[in-house]
C-alpha cells in the first residue's frame, strides 16, 4: 500500500534549497557525458552517480550541504540525462565502470569520494572493485547486491518495448513519476524539478524522456557481495529508513568481506534517499566523512 507523503517533518526538504551547478561535458570511453559541477573548486573531489532512468539534479538538494567541504560533481550516466546514448547500446555493468574510470582521468580526481545510488552504487562498486588506488572513500547508497531473475527478466522486457511519448513538457511532468511509485515519499516540488530535467522535445515537438530504455534491453545480473573484497578504502551503505534493499544479514555479509565498512539508516526515506529527506542524508554522509 503506498504510503502518504509528508509523513515526515518539512524541513527535512526546505532547509536545504535546490543547488544549481554549472554544466558541462567530457569526452570519455567514446561517448559525451554530462555532468553537473556545484563547486567548490579546491576542495576534495566528489563524484556522484545517479541510478537507473534519473540523471545528475538526483544530487540538487544535497549538494549545497556537501560543498562546503567538497568539489562536488554530479555525472549524467550514458544514455541518461544529457549525456548521448550509446551506438550500439552498450550498456554492461563493465562499459559504465570504465566511464567512471576515464572520467576521473579526464578531470584528474584523485583520492575522491565516490557516491553511487541504486543502480549508480552498482557501478561505483564496479568501479572501486577494479581500480583500487584511485577512489579515497566510498558511499553506496541503497543499491540492491544482486538483483532477482524475474525482476532482470522484467526490466529487459520493458527495455525492449517503444519508448513512449507526450504532446506537450506539461503532460510529461504530469505523468512523471518516481520508480518504485508505491513508495514515492519526496515532496511534490523536488519531484516537479527531477521532472523537469527527464524529458526533452524532438524534432517533431513530441516530449520524450531522457533515459536511453535500451539501458534495461540487456540489463544483466551481477553480484555485489564478492565485490567489496577488493574494497579496502573506509565506506559507507546508506539505506532508507523503510527500504529493504539492505538487510542485516548483507551487511554482515559485507563487513565479513571489508570489516571496515559503516552502515547509516536516513530517516523519513525509502529509495530515493537524496529526494525524499536531502538532509538526513548529508547529515549522514558528513559524520562519515567527518570521521574518516
Amino acid at each position: 500500500m503506498r504510503r502518504p507523503q509528508h509523513d515526515f517533518p518539512r524541513e527535512t526538504v526546505t532547509n536545504l534549497q535546490a543547488a544549481t551547478g554549472t554544466s558541462h561535458f567530457v569526452k570519455a570511453n567514446g561517448v559525451k557525458l554530462h555532468y553537473l559541477d556545484y563547486g567548490t573548486a579546491g576542495r576534495r573531489p566528489m563524484l556522484c552517480v545517479h541510478g537507473g532512468a534519473a540523471h545528475a539534479h538526483w544530487f540538487d538538494f544535497v549538494a549545497p550541504g556537501l560543498t562546503p567541504d567538497h568539489h562536488v560533481i554530479s555525472l549524467d550516466l550514458r544514455g541518461h540525462g544529457d549525456s548521448t546514448w550509446a551506438e550500439p547500446h552498450a550498456y554492461s555493468w563493465k562499459t559504465y565502470a570504465e566511464d567512471l574510470n576515464a572520467v576521473a582521468e579526464k578531470l584528474d580526481l584523485r583520492d575522491f569520494v565516490l557516491v553511487g545510488h541504486s543502480m549508480g552504487g552498482m557501478i561505483s562498486l564496479v568501479y572501486a572493485a577494479a581500480h583500487p588506488g584511485r577512489v579515497g572513500r566510498l558511499v553506496i547508497v541503497d543499491t540492491i547486491m544482486l538483483m532477482p531473475a524475474d525482476r532482470v527478466s522484467r526490466m529487459r522486457e520493458f527495455g525492449a518495448k517503444p519508448a513512449r511519448s507526450y504532446a506537450t513538457q506539461e503532460e510529461l511532468i504530469a505523468r512523471y513519476r518516481l520508480e518504485p511509485a508505491e513508495t514515492q515519499m519526496a515532496a511534490p516540488e523536488v519531484i516537479h524539478r527531477m521532472a523537469i530535467h527527464s524529458g526533452r522535445e524532438a524534432p517533431d515537438g513530441r516530449w520524450h524522456h531522457k533515459a536511453d530504455r535500451r539501458v534495461y534491453a540487456s540489463f544483466e545480473q551481477i553480484e555485489g557481495v564478492p565485490l567489496w573484497e577488493k574494497v579496502k578504502v573506509p565506506a559507507l551503505v546508506i539505506k532508507g529508513e523503510h527500504s529493504t534493499r539492505f538487510t542485516p544479514e548483507q551487511l554482515a555479509e559485507i563487513r565479513a568481506r571489508a570489516p571496515q565498512v559503516q552502515m547509516a539508516e536516513v530517516p523519513a526515506s525509502d529509495h530515493h534517499i537524496t529526494l525524499d529527506n536531502p538532509q538526513g542524508f548529508v547529515d549522514a554522509v558528513q559524520k562519515f566523512l567527518r570521521a574518516h
